[in-house]
């Protein structure tokens, strides 16, 4: 009666079996040698776009909201003789708050603080150090954010990515060729995205203006060096674009 019992068991043996030699037999045991390879492209920025604001206050709400008028009209004139076209200046934030000492128990009223932001695009980086200037020089209070971009970045991101395979090439045959071995077709190839893909160098970059900058491609530039290595310099006014690559290949004698 305890045939049947047995019999499964022994059917479930072979079966665990068959998958244990399965498992073992997809372990790659191929010689291999896996390498980084980085790449960046620089290019020229063809969009800018800078967030300025204008804060003023008074205890007459008609008063602090003049106040923020006139800037602004400054600003505004500013930016037109810095050949920013009107289409291209926006309101982007307008805000009335009062404010106390003691915001909880509302007391000691400290006035009506007018906030307003504005949203200037330019296509020419070479107009940003002058426009920034004369803006401020108008009664603007904040840079609260600049950001460099171009309209190709798709372009020259795969242009990177190219470089940064062609690198890790590069260095897998050189380790190789050290070790009196070739290099064989790739096993295996991952992106690395760790970061930011491009950052912005200018030197108008250490100014203290402002409580909340934010220049979100703003560090030193990186140039490409030999066998996929970085080294660091400085170039005023270019985006730099930048891709990883981790490649495994197969090593032959």
């Amino acid at each position: 009666m305890k045939k049947p019992w047995v019999t499964i068991s022994m059917v479930m043996l072979i079966i665990c079996g068959t998958a244990w030699g399965q498992q073992t037999n997809l372990y790659d045991d191929r010689p291999k040698i896996t390498v980084n390879g980085e790449a960046v492209v620089n290019v020229e920025p063809d969009k800018i776009v800078i967030n300025f604001g204008i804060e003023t206050w008074d205890t007459d709400i008609v008063v602090a909201k003049q106040k923020n008028n006139e800037i602004l009209k400054k600003a505004k004139a500013a930016m037109r003789e810095s050949g920013v076209p009107e289409r291209e200046i926006q309101t982007d934030y307008l805000s009335i708050e009062p404010r106390w000492k003691s915001e909880y128990r509302k007391e000691d009223f400290l006035g009506y603080f007018v906030r307003n932001t504005v949203v200037v695009t330019l296509t020419d980086a070479a107009k940003v150090e002058k426009l920034v200037t004369e803006v401020l020089q108008a009664g603007v209070n904040y840079i609260h954010g600049i950001d460099f971009q171009t309209t190709e970045f798709k372009k020259y991101r795969e242009q990177a990515r190219e470089l940064a395979l062609k690198a890790a090439k590069e260095k897998a045959d050189k380790m190789a060729a050290v070790l009196g071995q070739s290099v064989g077709a790739p096993i295996q190839i991952n992106e690395s995205h760790g970061g930011s893909p491009w950052w912005y160098w200018s030197s108008w970059s250490g100014w203290g203006y402002g409580r909340n900058q934010s220049m979100s491609q703003n560090v030193v530039q990186n140039v490409q060096g030999s066998s996929g290595e970085i080294s660091e310099t400085i170039s005023l006014g270019k985006i730099s674009i930048r891709a990883a690559v981790t490649v495994t290949f197969e090593l032959k004698k």
